[in-house]
């Protein structure tokens, strides 16, 4: 099932076209990752589905109808460049927050409880904003954007400012939020983050699509056909046999003493090259190397400025 979907969304800036034609459809109750270089065009896009600015042409449609001013509330975004009041104090701010998102008072002193429980964070409910650190007040806005529980949730770049034990807790959430049956954009620039959360994925570059699909499919479509093996024996036994058979295999390097990466040729399967090298040594494990997204990434968009 389709939550949202974005269709021919167009938006220009005088002279600059943030966003030409761009289409996403995210499925219901999955982390999509929006990808993209500085300048892209991701944060329009987040923009215009948070109904903060509005498209030239095209259109955002929520559960299959456009989506409608109301429809805010069952949205929680979290922009890049966070957005708490200084001089108010913690708790203050939090209620103020929760309340504007549509709780009542009641409802939202009990679940702000819950949340700075959880996260340890009850000694600062009384301090002002400007006296947390830069993570503690990630722990804030994160915990304001979740409150009201929303259908959707938009993180854009939501690690940033937090330390790796931080930012493991923050990835938890977010998955303990998907479980529950929540779905998620999210946006960021760390791709380690995209392999481990994202489901599907679009890459937006010079304000287009270049690139979209579940993350399986994506990195098995960039696949080059390289396999790392490592064995016990002699290595100069397995270059010689590697050699004698250039016509298959390509020998990449040499990973340590015992382990190499090879690349198969033409239509050599992974049976052929294993009866070449099982007589030479002893194969202590053999895997396909697939490529992460940020290879990917760079990839599409290199092949992508020369278009």
């Amino acid at each position: 099932m389709e939550l949202l979907r974005a269709q021919d969304v167009d938006k220009r800036f005088v002279n600059h076209l943030a966003l030409d034609k761009v289409n996403i459809s995210v499925p219901e109750n999955s982390i999509y990752g929006l990808l993209g270089p500085n300048g892209a065009g991701k944060t329009t896009l987040i923009r215009i589905i948070n109904r903060i600015t509005a498209p030239d042409s095209g259109g955002i449609f929520l559960n299959g109808r456009p989506l409608q001013p109301d429809d805010v509330y069952n949205i929680g975004y979290l922009p890049e460049e966070r957005g708490l009041y200084k001089k108010m104090k913690v708790g203050e701010q939090a209620l103020y927050l929760a309340q504007l998102k549509g709780l009542s008072r009641h409802d939202a002193l009990k679940r702000l409880k819950y949340w700075f429980e959880k996260f340890e964070m009850q000694a600062w409910w009384d301090k002002k904003v400007e006296e947390l650190s830069k993570g503690m007040q990630q722990k804030v806005q994160f915990i304001t954007t979740i409150i009201h529980e929303p259908k959707l949730l938009i993180f854009d770049e939501p690690f940033s400012g937090f330390d790796p034990i931080n930012a493991n807790m923050l990835k938890q959430e977010i998955l303990e939020m998907k479980a529950k049956g929540a779905t998620i954009i999210f946006s960021t620039h760390n791709m380690g983050s995209v392999e481990e959360l994202c489901d599907h994925i679009t890459l937006i570059n010079k304000s287009k699509n270049i690139l979209e699909g579940q993350i399986d499919e994506i990195r098995n479509r960039y696949k080059s056909n390289i396999y790392e093996i490592s064995f016990h024996g002699e290595i100069e036994k397995l270059e010689k046999t590697l050699n004698a058979h250039y016509e298959l295999v390509e020998k990449l390097k040499v990973n340590g003493k015992n382990a190499v990466r090879i690349k198969l040729l033409h239509q050599t399967n992974e049976n052929e090259l294993l009866s070449l090298i099982i007589p030479t040594v002893e194969i202590l494990s053999f895997n396909e190397v697939m490529p992460g997204m940020n290879d990917i990434f760079i990839k599409v968009v290199n092949e992508n400025k020369n278009k």
